[in-house]
């Protein structure tokens, strides 16, 4: 079903653009679309963390809740996710982060299927320009912290 896949080089450091991203409970401050997050639990697993994490997504007359698995990876600048629950069939993504000369190189992709046939259809419509979107309102959040 829907993917996106997509690598840009930011003036930021990776580890300025992975926390950026590791902060879920921020999201609502600049994600479009994102109306709410809930960190439900956070804890560490060895080398990694699992956060189980709610987030509410508001686009036009839907408004849904949906769970994720997120695993935090720090030594490797690298993020997980997993759908746990909520309107989805399923949905993963992922995000790499590399110090390059002059900055780093954010590296993001996701896959994933509503089960809701009409809101599958609806976001199909504008999908790519939604998943532009989203990653241009990291960059925008790393701007304002950063910048």
């Amino acid at each position: 079903m829907p993917t996106h896949s997509e690598t840009r080089p930011l003036p930021y450091s990776a580890q300025q653009m992975y926390d950026l991203v590791a902060d879920v409970a921020q999201y609502p401050q600049f994600l479009p679309w994102c109306a709410a997050a809930r960190i439900r639990s956070r804890e560490p697993q060895g080398a990694t963390e699992l956060m189980l994490a709610d987030l509410v997504i508001s686009f036009k007359v839907f408004r849904e809740r949906f769970g994720s698995r997120v695993v935090l990876h720090p030594e490797v600048m690298h993020i997980d996710t997993e759908y746990l629950d909520g309107p989805f069939k399923y949905m993963k993504s992922s995000w790499d982060f590399k110090d390059v000369d002059g900055g780093c190189e954010v590296a993001f992709f996701v896959d994933f299927e509503f089960k809701n046939l009409i809101l599958q259809k609806a976001i199909g419509l504008v999908f790519n320009e939604a998943m532009h979107r989203i990653v241009a309102a990291f960059e925008a959040r790393a701007k304002v912290l950063y910048g």
